[in-house]
């Protein structure tokens, strides 16, 4: 790769996580001020929790969290994997903006925003898709290891959980952090960095 070529992202997001979509808003900011370019892919709370004891307000959540992520295994085999950006983008903008209901309605009409076809919102109901979903969400675990949620960003041959940020940093703050995330990226050994949230996530 030359000096000039984007640096490759590989970020893995599940539509149902706000600090994913954090983290999302800010990958589309440093794309704005850095050389960088994404590519999207799908993990999911509802593998990742499977067989936890986790508090049954909690267990509803991942309950309902299978059906956004099936839709969006169905509209990548579709359409390829380009169509993950915008439909994850009208997703969240849904779920976490507008707060509407995560429903077959709001995912049809995040589907037909994005230009894809909203019978695609079938895959909400069916296992057609878990083989496909499982092996995406295994991609990302097998690079990060089994100990983190989402998201996940792979850059520079390293993986790590993160970032968890609030409220999104823009403009010249979110250049500063995609600097400091290349740094322990291609830090030999880097592990961890981690403080106790405080404050729920703020959207702009």
């Amino acid at each position: 790769m030359s000096e000039d070529s984007p640096a490759q992202v590989d970020f893995w997001f599940d539509p149902q996580c706000p600090w994913a979509w954090s983290a999302s808003r800010w990958m589309h900011e440093v794309e704005r001020v850095r050389p960088v370019s994404t590519r999207w892919h799908v993990m999911s709370l509802a593998i990742l929790n499977e067989g936890r004891d986790i508090p049954p307000r909690y267990r509803e959540v991942i309950d309902k969290a299978w059906g956004p992520v099936r839709v969006c295994i169905a509209a990548e085999q579709k359409y390829g994997p380009d169509v993950l950006g915008p439909l994850y983008t009208e997703l969240g903008i849904r779920f976490h903006h507008e707060k509407a209901p995560r429903d077959r309605a709001t995912i049809e009409a995040a589907l037909e925003a994005a230009g894809l076809d909203p019978d695609l919102a079938d895959a909400m109901d069916t296992t057609e898709y878990d083989e496909a979903l499982r092996e995406s969400h295994r991609d990302a675990m097998d690079r990060v290891g089994y100990e983190v949620g989402t998201p996940v960003i792979a850059v520079a041959g390293t993986a790590l959980f993160g970032p968890v940020v609030t409220p999104i940093p823009r403009g010249e703050a979110a250049a500063k952090l995609w600097d400091g995330v290349r740094l322990v990226a291609e830090t030999e050994g880097f592990y961890e960095l981690k403080r106790t949230r405080d404050r729920q996530p703020v959207f702009d």
